[in-house]
This record gives C-alpha cells, sequence and structure tokens, in this order.
C-alpha cells in the first residue's frame, strides 16, 4: 500500500513538471491542482481523501519529518523528483493534512534575473550586512542564490549557507560551500550562525533573519568582518530597517539602530510584476548605506528614507517607483501594470 501512495504521489510531481507548473497543492477534501502561469489548474478527476494524503506523506518523509511535523503541526523540507528539486511545506487544515511544493528550477544567471551594475557590486563586499526583502513567493531566494553563485564563480571564498528548507543546491567552483539544514544540521538559524563563526567563513547566507536571536547572531558576524546576506519580508527597504530594531527589545533600540548604521551595507526590495511576454519580472528597490542613511537610522527616522532614495541615484540607489518605470520603458511590463503598482506604493505611502 505504502509503495502504492509513493507511485501516486509522484504522478502529481511528474504533472507538475510536465505542465511548467510553480507549485503543485494536494489539500484534503480539494482536487489536486498545480499553479501554472499564475492560475490553478486541477490535475486529478475528484477530490483528495484527508486519508489517502496521509498515506501519500507517509511514504514520502522520514520519522524526523513526521515527528517534527507532529510537534510543529507545520514542517518545511527539500526533495528531488525527476531531476527538479521540490520545496515542500506541510501542515494542518482543519486537521487533515495539506502539502504545498513549489518546484525549485536551476539558479538563473544574474542576468536572467535583471541584475544590474549596483546589484553585482554587492556581490564584491567583504563585510557588513545585506538584506533582500519583500512579500513571501517574490524570489528573494533566488536573487540570493545567484548573488551567492556570482561569488562562488568570482572568489575564492568560504561560504556557508543556513537555511530552512535548503532550497537551490551549489555546485562549487572557486568557493568551498556547506549548506546547512535547519533542524538536521543545525539546531536554529541563530545556533547554526553562533558556531559558523568557528568554521572559517567569508560570507554567511541566512535564509531568513525570524526572531531576535538570529538578528541579533546576524549581527554579530557582520561586526567580526563577515559578509552576511539574509531575508526579511517587508514591502520596503526601510520596512526592512523597522522590522530588524522591532526584534529587539524596547531598552535596546538606541544600541542596535547604531549596530545597524555601521554594518548595514544595502537593503534591496523586491517584488514579482506581471511580464508583458508572459511569466513574471523583478522590480528592485535599492537603498544603500551612505552617511546620510546611517544617520537617520541612527535616529530612528525610517520614514525618511525612501525621500533619500530617491533623491541618491548618483550613489546607486533605486527607488520602487523608480524601478518600474524602467521596466515600462524598457517594454518588459505594461503601462497599466505600472500605473496599477505605483497607484498601490503611493497608497502604501499614505499608511507608512
Amino acid at each position: 500500500m505504502e509503495k502504492k501512495s509513493a507511485s501516486k504521489l509522484e504522478e502529481y510531481f511528474q504533472t507538475a513538471v510536465e505542465k511548467n507548473a510553480s507549485d503543485l497543492h494536494l489539500v484534503a477534501g480539494s482536487f489536486p491542482a498545480v499553479r501554472v502561469a499564475g492560475d490553478l489548474i486541477h490535475i486529478g478527476d475528484s477530490p483528495l481523501s484527508g486519508q489517502d494524503l496521509e498515506k501519500m506523506v507517509n511514504a514520502l518523509v522520514d520519522d524526523k519529518i513526521k515527528a517534527r511535523l507532529i510537534s510543529k503541526k507545520d514542517v518545511d523540507f527539500s526533495k528531488d523528483f525527476f531531476g527538479f528539486r521540490f520545496r515542500i511545506n506541510l501542515h494542518f487544515q482543519e486537521n487533515n493534512l495539506g502539502l504545498t511544493a513549489r518546484i525549485i528550477l536551476p539558479v538563473p544567471p544574474p542576468e536572467e534575473l535583471g541584475f544590474d551594475e549596483n546589484i553585482y557590486r554587492l556581490t564584491h563586499l567583504k563585510d557588513g550586512l545585506i538584506i533582500i526583502t519583500g512579500p513571501s513567493g517574490c524570489g528573494k531566494s533566488t536573487t540570493l542564490a545567484a548573488m551567492i553563485n556570482i561569488i562562488n564563480r568570482e572568489r575564492r571564498a568560504h561560504i556557508i549557507t543556513i537555511e530552512d528548507p535548503i532550497e537551490y543546491t551549489f555546485k562549487e567552483e572557486q568557493c568551498i560551500i556547506e549548506q546547512r539544514l535547519v533542524g538536521y544540521d543545525t539546531r536554529s538559524f541563530a545556533h547554526g550562525l553562533k558556531y559558523a563563526l568557528r568554521q572559517d567563513p567569508n560570507v554567511i547566507m541566512v535564509g531568513e533573519m525570524r526572531d531576535l536571536e538570529t538578528a541579533q547572531a546576524a549581527l554579530t558576524a557582520a561586526e567580526t568582518g563577515h559578509l552576511v546576506m539574509s531575508t526579511l519580508h517587508t514591502a520596503s527597504a526601510a520596512d526592512a530597517i523597522s522590522r530588524l530594531v522591532n526584534l529587539f527589545p524596547a531598552h535596546q533600540k538606541e544600541q542596535v539602530q547604531n549596530q545597524i548604521s555601521l554594518v548595514l551595507r544595502a537593503c534591496v526590495a523586491q517584488q514579482l510584476l506581471p511580464a508583458k511576454g508572459g511569466g513574471m519580472i523583478a522590480a528592485r528597490e535599492l537603498l544603500i548605506n551612505t552617511r546620510a542613511v546611517a544617520n537617520l537610522i541612527r535616529r530612528g527616522q525610517y520614514e525618511q528614507i525612501p525621500s533619500i532614495i530617491q533623491t541618491s541615484q548618483k550613489e546607486g540607489m533605486v527607488a520602487m517607483n523608480k524601478a518600474i518605470d524602467k521596466l515600462w520603458q524598457a517594454g518588459e511590463i505594461t503601462e497599466k501594470v505600472a500605473e496599477n503598482r505605483k497607484r498601490d506604493l503611493e497608497t502604501a505611502a499614505v499608511y507608512y
């Protein structure tokens, strides 16, 4: 029975690959579905039963993942099917299992991701903190992976990644690359960061700064001569600074603002927009930590950062509305998409 369940599950993954889907959704009580070019498409003749899905999952995962799922109710991991890596999330809904799997394609080359000279230059930094921010599913992990690949290709360095789950795998070129999976190779992001400092790294990539301990460890690593790259979930670069500070207790606010002002090198805020020819394309806001920006961070005046970005093009900064305009002028997105997204930005600014 377990083999049959595993075979059925593999059929769903194979269908996702054949349809060039971005995601696979298996939810008890619903039709199996894949997301293709932004739309959900049913791929089964009938809804999945909770019992059948549970059998499929049991055939897929090991005892350690099962234990984490039972204790935490959500678990992320990666698995390979048919030459593709899938990032898989297991969760519960209405006391039944749900499975969401995202297809992780090979790391795209930087030119395919629309990297400009300013983003490329960030990979030449030797220390400090780089934050990639944006909503879920906007390609933050892909941007980070492409930056790691540039370093791997152009520098001799020791790179340590701490991830949950591991999405992209890297083929070593000039670098030694160690990829550590939270829950298997290390207890937590913070634990992995703490011990990474004893492993002679040049570059540390942290999948996400989720909590106070991880943020503290990331800032310490950036202070001590390492290049630290990580992600946050915020809408803008200014929001990312505020979110990072707010991870800390109020009595540490002044100290942390001073620390961030010294170690931050850049923040990239990313959004995905519908491309003119189909698919999605990234628009990127870029904040560079100049002396003026550092002063605002120290004083906690984050609301003034967007104005600095708008007026600092010569320093390499790019405002999101300018990034969107550039995509429109290059014929990558339609005028309607550009206008709608810029209107969203103006509305958000009112409530900043």
